[in-house]
């Protein structure tokens, strides 16, 4: 089983290593079992396609390819800045939340 992520599907994170380092995008997909992610806009790569009925010319297209989760931090919402992420019980609530390590507050 794999381990709990800090960031999930539609968070705003940056990219803190790598060609596209120090850009901001949104998580597209997360894959948990290899720790990866992918972000809209970052780590482009050329794939050649087959002819198909959707592509019938076939081609090179561009797409997004996978990155490191320790290579990505969480944007906080609050302060568009990167933050470190923490889990925490909230009362009265079943199950954890993600909360912001600078700013204190709770990240949905």
């Amino acid at each position: 089983m794999a381990n709990k992520l800090h960031i999930k599907k539609g968070d705003t994170v940056r990219v803190l290593a790598g060609a596209d380092r120090g850009k901001d995008g949104k998580v597209l997909r997360v894959f948990p079992q290899q720790q990866t992610a992918i972000v809209e806009g970052m780590k482009m790569v050329s794939k050649h396609m087959k002819p198909s009925q959707q592509n019938p010319d076939g081609g090179i297209i561009q797409q997004e390819a996978a990155i490191h989760i320790s290579n990505l931090m969480l944007i906080d919402p609050s302060s568009k800045q990167p933050t470190r992420v923490g889990r925490k019980k909230e009362e009265g609530k079943k199950g954890w939340v993600r909360y912001s390590k600078k700013s204190g507050e709770i990240i949905k």
